[in-house]
């Protein structure tokens, strides 16, 4: 269970925490969030909560509807599809760029962050994992030069997350290993500069993720019809 830690600022802090319940399942697909409970079990104003959720409204987690309140947002095949397709595309631009002009500190951050991914595999810490699997694509965004683009990733980032521990739920350590295998082959395509290389691994690894968390759904969705 995801505990709460008040730190400045509190409406970040608040979006957070329940992105981080949304993400890991406690909160889930289409359920509503009613923001007295919330802010009842934060401790905090039911103004903050009301921010954090137009936050997290912008961050594709929640969905604010007029007069009857907020509710996670649906994860669905169209909203799984969508979200891959999008990040291939972003991915993709940024990785060329990332490939022309990385210089050493940028290839020693990446295999550091790798480094640490790998040693978190390894002791099943996923939640450190996904962080740092967050990290990981902050730092290979360093050429983006695009206010446009990384805006927009940080904005999908917490959809990406959420859709990679339901593909967990049901892969379990296979998807880790999909991961790791994923941004290793990366690595070796941008210190080679190899611009086609990475474009293909970056689109191979988007459908094969997407595959992954659709799988999933369906195979939730076959437990709950049982």
């Amino acid at each position: 269970m995801t505990t709460f830690k008040p730190r400045e600022p509190l409406t970040e802090q608040v979006a957070r925490h329940i992105e981080n319940l949304i993400a890991f399942g406690q909160l889930r697909s289409g359920e509503r969030i009613y923001e007295s409970a919330m802010a009842k079990q934060m401790d905090v104003s039911h103004g903050s909560i009301r921010e954090g959720l137009l936050l997290l409204e912008k961050r594709h987690l929640v969905r604010n509807v007029p007069r009857k309140g907020a509710f996670v947002t649906e994860l669905d095949d169209y909203f799984v599809r969508s979200l891959y397709e999008i990040l291939e595309l972003y991915l993709t631009h940024t990785g060329r760029k990332l490939a022309r002009q990385w210089q050493p500190a940028d290839m020693d951050k990446l295999e550091s962050l790798y480094g640490q991914m790998r040693a978190n595999f390894e002791r099943n810490d996923l939640m450190r994992f996904l962080e740092l699997g967050i990290e990981y694509t902050q730092a290979s965004l360093a050429y983006a030069d695009n206010y446009f683009i990384v805006s927009a990733i940080d904005d999908l980032w917490p959809s990406a997350k959420r859709c990679a521990f339901v593909a967990f739920q049901n892969g379990g350590n296979r998807v880790l290993e999909d991961n790791l295998v994923h941004m290793e082959e990366s690595i070796q395509a941008i210190k080679d500069r190899d611009e086609d290389r990475l474009a293909t691994i970056l689109k191979r690894y988007a459908e094969q993720q997407c595959h992954q968390v659709l799988e999933a759904l369906a195979s939730n969705q076959a437990r709950r019809g049982a």
